[in-house]
């Protein structure tokens, strides 16, 4: 599987380290409000507020180059909004890869 990395990041910055700065922290510190909204609403079966947590996460995962995870959120937000959970332990890998890395950064 699919490991988060700094290659867009970098990209992103063309080299900037002050830009690099500040976006990797927006990501530590919006990351974990929105995983832990993420969970609630799903603890709560509130899965259409879930979805919306899917969607804001999504772009955080293309960020850190999970194309992968980022193509899984994206399928997973559509499931969220028709009831379907089926792929909630595999989003949650991917959650918990990029809660490490993050942590990490």
């Amino acid at each position: 599987m699919e490991q988060p990395n700094r290659d867009y990041i970098n990209e992103l910055s063309g080299g900037d380290a002050a830009f690099e700065d500040k976006l990797i922290l927006v990501i530590k510190t919006e990351w974990p409000d929105e995983v832990k909204e993420y969970e609630m609403n799903m603890k709560n079966s509130a899965f259409a507020k879930a979805a919306l947590n899917v969607h804001k996460i999504k772009h955080k995962l293309g960020i850190v180059g999970l194309v992968e995870g980022y193509e899984l959120a994206v399928q997973y937000e559509l499931d969220l909004k028709a009831g379907n959970t089926s792929q909630k332990e595999s989003f949650q890998i991917v959650l918990d890869r990029v809660t490490h890395f993050i942590n990490q950064l």
